[in-house]
């Protein structure tokens, strides 16, 4: 199995099923790094002030928000700190919805749940529950610091956990200001049938493996080329990997009986933004 980027456990009632969390993709695409060209040195980013142009050194530098246009109220990494939620190693399911309630615009990052330590028998059960009931676990997690709303989703013999974009973080599509020849549109009959024929000569099945980025493709063939042809330079980058620390949980199957038995689930109710942040965006406005 893939490396575990998080160790937990599923959450609800009094069940804990003890799960890993492994990263559903790859981040993939051309890295190109900036060099010098005149001795192949790494060239970084410098902190600089936006108005006389020079650089800040990182002992002179502070975190502000802004409140209104060209106002900020600054904050001492001990309360940005003391604003971060609490870590508790769970993905704790507060709801269960219908799986076409979940908007196509608020999902983001897919992850792999992996059942960990004697939890694959109750592992199994929810996501049997989950494909049988057609609904998704809707979860709050924390992750890096960072509280993330997800959803818990069967997937074939495994589940995965969809981070979520919050509602706040998506626009609606009034945006779009669309007229009343998108919205209410008056179509041919005609017209449909041809495009629905155009719709089936085009069909085909999903096939990933014809998928490939010709960008990429093309870049590292180039680079192939040339360092075939000696064409490389060396440069010197210092390296390290961060550890990363995982919490093994307890495995508390013996109490799903006791839980599912029971009406009360212990529901969560999602943390609502502070007033602060509201009104700042208000002003901001005006």
């Amino acid at each position: 199995m893939a490396r575990a980027i998080w160790k937990g456990a599923i959450s609800f009632g009094l069940v804990h099923i003890p799960v890993a969390l492994v990263s559903a993709t790859s981040s993939q695409g051309v890295d190109f790094d900036w060099l010098d060209s005149r001795s192949m040195e790494p060239v970084g980013y410098k902190r600089v002030n936006k108005v006389t142009g020079k650089e800040v050194t990182k002992e002179h530098i502070v975190k502000g928000v802004q409140y209104e246009k060209g106002r900020y109220v600054v904050l001492s990494e001990e309360e940005i700190k003391s604003a971060h939620p609490l870590s508790t190693q769970t993905i704790d399911i507060f709801s269960f919805v219908d799986s076409e309630q979940i908007p196509l615009q608020n999902i983001d990052t897919p992850y792999y749940l992996a059942p960990d330590k004697r939890g694959g028998k109750v592992y199994a059960l929810l996501r049997e529950t989950l494909s049988k009931t057609n609904k998704v676990a809707l979860a709050h997690v924390v992750l890096h610091t960072r509280q993330h709303l997800a959803a818990l989703m069967p997937l074939e013999s495994a589940m995965v956990l969809v981070m979520l974009r919050w509602p706040a973080e998506v626009r609606s599509l009034d945006t779009l200001e669309l007229g009343s020849e998108v919205t209410k549109p008056e179509l041919a009959k005609g017209e449909l049938d041809m495009a629905k024929r155009l719709v089936q000569d085009m069909s085909a099945d999903w096939k990933p493996e014809d998928y490939r980025d010709s960008f990429e493709d093309k870049i590292m063939a180039l680079v192939e080329k040339k360092a075939n042809e000696g064409k490389i330079e060396d440069v010197e980058t210092a390296t390290g990997e961060e550890e990363r620390k995982t919490a093994d949980v307890i495995d508390l199957t013996e109490l799903l009986k006791r839980s599912l038995g029971g009406k009360s689930t212990g529901k969560t109710k999602p943390a609502a933004k502070p007033a602060a942040n509201k009104k700042a965006t208000k002003t901001s406005r005006g």
